[in-house]
Parts: C-alpha cells; sequence; structure tokens
C-alpha cells in the first residue's frame, strides 16, 4: 500500500496539541495523556530514530504500524502494554485527520489485542488485616507513620484507585457522612465511603499533617501533594515489612475491597457504582472471583473432594 503523505502543512508544536485535546476535550486524564505521549515517541523512534517524531508521526504507514506490533509481539510485551500503545496511536492518528494533517488513520486496520482473560488478584481479609497492622520502619517520624496508616486504610476502606487517591484535597472529605469526592478516569466524579478504621486514621493523620500549598489530602514533607510514584514507593515498603508474599500493589487492595465485598452479599451493582465502573461487566468478573473462593472453601472442607482443584 502507497505511504498516506500528509498535507504539505507542518504544525510544530502538534504533540502539545494533542495532549491539549486529550486533557481538555476527551477529558483524560494527566497519567494517561503523559504515557501516550511516551508511547508516540516510542513508535516514532522505532520507524525513524533519525527523523523528528512528529514528521514521523504524521507520515507513517499501516506498514510501519504492523511492524511496530510485530516488533512488540517477539519483545514479549504483555497484551495490556501492546493494546495501550495501539490505543495511542489511533487516538493520535484520528486527532491529526481531523485537523488536517493526514488524511488515513494507518492504525484503523490494527485488530484490536484481546487481553487474556484473568480473574483479578486480591488477597484475603487476613493478609489484608495484616498489610494494615504493619509497623513503619524504624526512624519514621509520627507524620509519616499516621500518614501512611491513613492511607493503606483508605485505599482499602474504600476501593480507590492510586491516581484518585492522590488527588484527593482536604475539602473533598467529609466525616459526618463519610464519604469522599473523588475524580476518577475520565474526569468522572463519585463519591465513596469509609469506615470507622479509616475515619480514626485520617483523624490521627490530620492532627499531626501540616498546611498543603495546594490543599491536598495527603502531603510529602515537603507540604506538597503526595505524588503517584511516592505512594507505590511506601506501598512496596510496607508489603515488604508485612512479609507477605507474590506482587501486592495498591490495586491489588481495590480487587480485594470489591472480592471481600461481594463475598459478603453486597450485589454487583453497588460495587460497579462503589469502584466507578462505565460497565456492569466489568464488575461482574467479581461474582468470578467469589465463585472460585467458595470452589476452593468447598473443595478444602468436603471430605470427598480432591485437593487443589480449580473451577474453570
Amino acid at each position: 500500500m502507497p505511504r498516506a503523505r500528509a498535507p504539505e502543512r507542518r504544525d510544530p508544536s502538534v504533540l502539545t496539541s494533542f495532549r491539549e485535546y486529550l486533557l481538555l476535550e476527551k477529558r483524560r486524564g494527566e497519567r494517561t495523556a503523559r504515557e501516550y505521549e511516551s508511547d508516540l515517541h516510542l513508535f516514532a523512534r522505532f520507524v525513524a530514530p533519525e527523523i523528528p517524531a512528529e514528521r514521523t508521526l504524521v507520515n507513517a504507514t499501516i506498514s510501519d504500524v504492523r511492524r511496530f506490533l510485530m516488533d512488540m509481539t517477539r519483545r514479549g510485551l504483555s497484551a495490556a502494554a501492546v493494546r495501550r500503545r495501539i490505543a495511542a496511536l489511533g487516538a493520535f492518528f484520528r486527532y491529526a485527520k481531523r485537523e488536517g494533517l493526514r488524511v488515513d488513520n494507518p492504525a484503523a486496520d490494527v485488530g484490536n489485542i484481546k487481553l487474556p482473560r484473568r480473574l483479578p488478584k486480591a488477597i484475603s481479609v487476613k493478609d489484608a488485616e495484616r498489610l494494615l497492622a504493619t509497623k513503619p520502619a524504624a526512624g519514621t517520624s509520627e507524620f509519616q507513620r499516621l500518614r501512611d496508616g491513613a492511607i493503606l486504610e483508605l485505599l482499602y476502606a474504600s476501593g480507590i484507585r492510586r491516581a484518585e487517591l492522590v488527588g484527593i484535597d482536604l475539602t473533598d472529605v467529609d466525616f459526618d457522612r463519610r464519604t469522599i469526592r473523588v475524580v476518577g478516569k475520565g474526569n468522572k466524579e463519585r463519591y465513596v465511603f469509609f469506615n470507622d478504621a479509616a475515619a480514626e486514621a485520617l483523624t490521627r493523620y490530620l492532627a499531626v499533617r501540616p498546611p498543603a500549598i495546594d490543599g491536598a489530602l495527603f502531603v510529602s514533607r515537603r507540604h506538597q501533594r503526595l505524588s503517584y510514584p511516592q505512594v507505590g514507593n511506601l506501598f512496596r515498603l510496607f508489603v515488604r515489612l508485612s512479609g507477605l508474599e507474590g506482587k501486592i500493589t495498591p490495586h491489588t487492595l481495590r480487587h480485594s475491597f470489591a472480592t471481600h465485598l461481594h463475598q459478603r452479599g453486597v450485589d454487583i451493582m453497588t460495587i460497579k457504582e462503589l469502584l466507578g465502573h462505565d460497565s456492569v461487566a466489568t464488575t461482574q468478573i467479581y461474582a468470578k472471583v467469589t465463585l472460585e473462593h467458595m470452589r476452593q472453601a468447598y473443595d478444602e472442607a468436603h471430605p470427598r473432594s480432591k485437593p487443589k482443584r480449580s473451577l474453570r
């Protein structure tokens, strides 16, 4: 297929304009915009490392996209990573076509990458309690100890995402109603609940929290909003100190929150709203997790069951 040429016009700030389009028009989060921009640069370097990225992007062909896809597959990238990079290219090419920067979308004919169907990983209630009871490292200040404890309690109490947690302002928290206003994917607002344990942890933390520059709920020692990577770092430290095995992330607590609620009788539609899912189909997987949990309990308890059976 012949290379689809863009019009002669060149916009030296097309990536900046695309980023603004994602944030303002598509209402994507800052993290998504950053990741898409990084993916576009990866693609441009793959196609023609000696040419400016913007020039490569507005002149890319279907062949370029397919070679990029095959290269990612050959290098063993996860299906999620491949799909996100193809999504980034598709979003950019649609934008470029709309703006008259090119006449086609070379990613349109690339088939969707299907993710393997996996049950979300959740830890047991016992392990969740063990993580929350973990003592901080020696030498940790009272401020850090109380802040980190409040973060762990709130993640498990509300099921919010890490990005949602760092975006919370102090004014978003309503202690009377035990609710927090959070901004999720696509800048969609919702209210989540928190329990007595989280309320107590937050109250203790707020008693020592320094004034924040921008009103953030969780702040660093420099009085700045705690960042996404900083929350990940402190979470990994607590997992290591707890002695729990396996990969456990803040998102694991989100899965555990949903799984444990469903195991205790909370219906899927309620969990959908608490998690901020657009479709109940996304939430429905927790029913399968609960069924797997029931099967495991049954097999372990019944004297005529064989060990280590798994529901498929």
